[in-house]
């Protein structure tokens, strides 16, 4: 998880830019005190607790007492919780307070070094040896961290450790090693029970290669990786990844044994894996035939390996699977190794205000690599866009936006599609699921590339301009109500026709979207006097713009003196059903409310249910 840096004012924003870019962070700060901020908080008590207990790393840019006490009642599981900084206003000073050994001490370190401060580590181990036997680096992995704390309790009391086993972090560390020690320090990829003053470490040298045939049941894949390394006596917490052929990018049985160890999944094209033929054990030309490379499970695995890596485990085979393993040198950078399953996020971002952006658009918004919108929303983001490649496309460029995302994510990345209001309400999600299914809106336009086909998608919900509209003003949406869009860009004029006679008819609240534009003046005209048959000329008509933004305007005007020239492209019009009221409060302000027939059920099994509910 991306580190937050929390700051409670303004003057502390300068240091927390210097320190989110150091640590790859994303900066919060007190909504009424640090404007511009990636994530704005109301509450700093409450918003550190969920931090903190989502396990999310803290650098709180304020007194350490403070973050203490802040942090105090949430404290009980020393072994779970997150790194945990105090970082002093001006940058002189980097406390790590909790989590040292679970990252704090390394961020401490880092942080330290961006802002020529001191990091005031005090952990014996640290401090003695340079190193934390408990927290060891990425790539390796401690089988038995209950034995940690006895082991460097003898380490500072001057006994000496064997080494066996190969780490550079432990040679190179000041541990004073000793074939003869009392302590001994394995690390090994076998499976192995540690001994009496005994740590050890799994390096992540394995390479689980797997294959399948498309819709094999997760379970039979997990099973057949589990048994090949239990029977080779090799640890799971020695698996750096499963790697596969990309065509399985989007296999779930793949994933399932990813998750199953907790590794990710990666994945090389059939090239790739044809340059590991001459290492093969069991070359198949069926195989070949079938995909272009004659094997898919050895074949990743090795090509995972590198070149001094070996086979160790042979394709065994399931009723639909086969996995290899092979091992290498090193730990594996898994990060440089094969290519993800790209993923794309699809976004609302509600009218545009921060305050009306979901917490959880916020969440994968910071989690892309790659922003991909119309220029106007990724400036909405703000500092939230900050370090992440934009990809701005113009009004009218919809299906090219889209497709440009889809195919950034098939190249591995992690993008976001922003869309304005709801991204599935007459917004983008929508075009991509048309681009999955037909290959584009326009039926010469080219297809999607086969990497673009196997993404991981995520739809995420935002605010409307129907629903920001109907909050302005009050309660217009207290019954049934439909959507129409009188643009005909996309929809034949006479099937809007038609549906906005039908939704007259049925006396639904009406939200009109796209109501004019430049060269549309009379769509909206006409859609009021069909409306004008069949409700009421007092009937209420909202005339929402720019929600949620400067300029924001809300005005109530009756259905019979609603005028075209009153309405841009930036409005969204509800009308009101026959039953829709307005009523004054005492300071003037003029609300609409569409009663639902509550107050006449009053006491009833509905109403009491519905009061319940």
């Amino acid at each position: 998880m991306k580190p937050a840096v929390v700051i409670l004012s303004k003057s502390a924003l300068p240091v927390a830019r210097k320190v989110a870019a150091a640590v790859d962070g994303e900066i919060h700060g007190a909504r009424a005190r640090a404007e511009g901020v990636a994530v704005p908080f109301e509450s700093a008590s409450a918003h550190i607790a969920a931090l903190f207990k989502a396990g999310r790393p803290i650098v709180g840019l304020m007194a350490s007492g403070a973050l203490i006490r802040l942090l105090a009642p949430h404290l009980s599981d020393k072994h779970a919780e997150p790194p945990v900084l105090a970082v002093s206003e001006d940058g002189q000073s980097v406390v790590p307070l909790l989590g040292g050994h679970h990252g704090a001490n390394a961020l401490a370190q880092t942080i330290a070094e961006a802002l020529g401060a001191h990091a005031a580590i005090t952990t014996a181990g640290d401090l003695r040896f340079g190193v934390a036997l408990d927290a060891p680096p990425e790539g390796y992995v401690l089988l038995n961290p209950q034995a940690a704390k006895p082991v460097m309790a003898d380490l500072v009391a001057g006994e000496t450790a064997r080494l066996k086993g190969s780490a550079a972090w432990i040679e190179q560390s000041g541990i004073p090693l000793d074939e003869n020690g009392p302590v001994t320090l394995t690390v090994t990829d076998q499976v192995q029970q540690p001994g009496d003053k005994e740590l050890v470490y799994a390096p992540g040298t394995l390479c689980l290669g797997m294959g399948c045939e498309r819709g094999t049941e997760p379970e039979e894949a997990v099973a057949l990786a589990a048994s090949a390394l239990r029977e080779a006596g090799l640890a799971p917490q020695a698996v750096a990844g499963v790697f596969s052929i990309d065509l399985k990018a989007d296999e779930a049985a793949i994933h399932a044994v990813a998750d199953h160890f907790g590794v990710p999944a990666l994945f090389f094209d059939a090239a790739m894996l044809e340059a590991e033929a001459g290492r093969l054990e069991n070359p198949s030309d069926v195989v070949f035939a079938e995909v272009g490379c004659h094997g898919v499970a050895e074949g990743a695995a090795l090509a995972a390996a590198g070149q001094s890596g070996q086979l160790v485990v042979a394709k065994r085979k399931s009723r639909r699977a086969t996995c290899a393993v092979a091992r290498a040198t090193e730990p594996v950078e898994v990060s440089s190794t094969g290519r993800a399953r790209g993923t794309l996020f699809i976004v609302g971002i509600g009218p545009g205000s921060e305050a009306w952006r979901s917490p959880e658009v916020t969440d994968l918004v910071a989690r892309s690599t790659d922003l991909v919108g119309y220029s106007l929303y990724l400036d909405l983001l703000g500092a939230l866009a900050e370090g992440k490649a934009r990809h701005d496309f113009d009004l009218g460029k919809e299906e090219a936006r889209v497709r440009h995302a889809m195919e950034l994510a098939g190249e591995g990345r992690t993008v976001c599609l922003v869309c304005s209001g709801d991204a599935g309400i007459y917004a983008m999600a929508t075009l991509a699921f048309e681009l999955l299914d037909k290959g584009g809106a326009d039926g010469d336009a080219p297809g999607l590339s086969d990497a673009a086909r196997r993404i991981n998608i995520a739809v995420s919900p935002g605010i409307s301009a129907l629903q920001a509209a109907a909050a302005r003003a009050g309660a217009p949406l207290g019954h049934d109500f439909c959507t129409i869009s009188l643009s005909d860009l996309l929809t034949p004029w006479p099937d809007i026709q038609r549906r906005v006679k039908a939704a007259s008819e049925g006396d639904f609240v009406i939200a009109f979207y796209n109501p004019v534009s430049k060269r549309r003046r009379t769509q909206l005209a006409h859609a009021r006097d069909v409306l004008l048959e069949h409700r009421p000329p007092d009937t209420p008509v909202i005339l929402a713009t720019n929600l949620g933004r400067e300029g924001e305007t809300v005005r109530i005007v009756p259905l019979g003196e609603l005028r075209v020239d009153d309405v841009d492209m930036l409005t969204v019009v509800i009308v009101g059903s026959s039953q829709s009221r307005t009523v004054k409060t005492g300071d003037g302000r003029t609300w609409v409310y569409t009663p639902r027939g509550y107050a006449a059920k009053e006491g009833s099994v509905m109403g009491d249910k519905e009061a319940a509910e």
